[in-house]
């Protein structure tokens, strides 16, 4: 998509679950892919080092991310940041993922909210 017109995020969700995974780790600052497994890891998610670098080729390529500076002291790593659109699409996913666990609460699923 490219070169494309953008559609708009709501009509990109639900989004892969490694695709949230990359706009969560990249809306605190840039990072490299190692950086955004361990990131990751520490939320308690694990990724395949095969499946984020395709999510990241293909964020890329659809605009949701794109590459940033290089390290100086480590020109073999590519770090990434969010576009303004990608940063769209993760506030829409994090918005339908609320609304599913307001849902859950009130379903029973989940207990209440600490007040």
């Amino acid at each position: 998509m490219g070169m494309d017109r953008p559609r708009s995020p709501e009509s990109l969700l639900p989004l892969r679950p490694v695709e949230f995974q990359v706009l969560l780790s990249l809306a605190s600052g840039e990072r490299h892919g190692y950086g955004i497994l361990q990131d990751a890891e520490e939320r308690g998610e694990r990724i395949d080092v095969g499946t984020l670098y395709r999510a990241l080729a293909r964020m890329a390529d659809r605009g949701w991310i794109e590459p940033a500076a290089t390290e100086a002291d480590d020109e073999r790593r590519n770090n990434y940041r969010l576009t303004a659109y990608g940063l769209r699409i993760a506030r829409a996913e994090a918005g339908r993922l609320a609304a599913l666990t307001r849902a859950a609460r009130l379903g029973g699923l989940l207990p209440e909210a600490a007040s």
